[in-house]
């Protein structure tokens, strides 16, 4: 016990969860169908979690729960039999980044919209409808032990930490790109003025192949950074490092799939979808829906 004081252990506080004060709606276009699409975000009552329902199957619950998760291939997309919701991993991330614990979200349509890209509008969106703290605590999972996943040159590793870390590191063979690195303690101010505007990133000869595929009906250059073979042809870079802090972006997008607060640090090498997917996969100790498996089997390399 040190001189002059009570003996008292003090501890951080310990974090309540939370959920918005009022709904809020937003939309735009969908990003794989090039359909116009609605999102509603609903307070939701304590340990709810974040559940989607599509407006035309409201009886269908999709949790933001590994179990729930059917692919990872060029956007997260969320399955109960036959109904599906797309592109969810930037407003997960949002909710994840500011602390968001419980929401109901009503969806119009297969997808929720890509706006520009990045998760900015639905953290504005979020803020706009308030915060509202609740009472039970949180259910933090906190990384216990020593961990690393590894699939050529990517890899995740996790461990123990106050909090939660992240250190992801790039390298594309792209002069606008290249290697990038940043660490991030994420904290609801830092992810909103750090990451939140970071946007998805993609290259034009990539473009015919993935319309060809039914995807990215819906993209342009309002919505995504556009490489070329030697430039970026979309407009100037919010950050110079854009793409390493979207990656990051994408990282907490993936592990609000888990349903609880993560702490911990996680250091993330040239990784992407596929391997969060594994390691959301293993911190929760449970199996991803089969129909994801094809997904660990090679990283696209649209950001998603």
């Amino acid at each position: 016990m040190c001189p002059g004081t009570s003996g008292a252990i003090h501890l951080p506080p310990m974090r309540v969860q939370t959920t918005l004060r009022t709904p809020v709606s937003i939309e735009g276009i969908g990003l794989h169908t090039g359909h116009r699409v609605r999102t509603t975000f609903r307070p939701a009552p304590e340990d709810h979690g974040i559940v989607f329902h599509r407006d035309d199957h409201p009886s269908v619950a999709l949790p933001a729960l590994p179990g729930s998760a059917l692919g990872f291939d060029h956007a997260t997309t969320l399955g109960v039999g036959d109904v599906q919701i797309g592109t969810v991993e930037h407003a997960l991330s949002a909710a994840f980044g500011l602390g968001i614990d419980n929401l109901e979200i009503e969806v119009r349509g297969d997808e929720l919209p890509i706006l520009d890209g990045s998760a900015l509008p639905f953290v504005r969106l979020f803020q706009a409808a308030g915060i509202e703290r609740q009472r039970r605590p949180a259910r933090v999972l906190a990384i216990e032990r020593r961990r690393e996943i590894r699939r050529g040159d990517k890899s995740i590793t996790v461990r123990p930490g106050r909090g939660l870390t992240i250190t992801y590191e790039i390298d594309f063979p792209h002069r606008a790109i290249g290697h990038q690195s940043m660490t991030l303690h994420v904290e609801p101010e830092a992810y909103a003025s750090r990451i939140a505007p970071a946007r998805t990133f993609g290259f034009t000869h990539e473009i015919h192949y993935l319309r060809e595929r039914g995807l990215v009906r819906g993209g342009s250059l309002q919505n995504a950074i556009v490489l070329d073979e030697q430039n970026v042809v979309s407009g100037p870079l919010r950050f110079a490092d854009e793409f390493v802090r979207h990656k990051i972006l994408d990282l907490l997008g993936d592990l609000a799939l888990l349903g609880r607060p993560v702490e911990g640090k996680v250091h993330a090498r040239r990784a992407g979808h596929a391997l969060h997917a594994e390691l959301v996969r293993e911190l929760a100790g449970e199996a991803l829906h089969p129909a994801s498996a094809a997904a660990f089997r090679a990283e696209p390399s649209f950001a998603g």
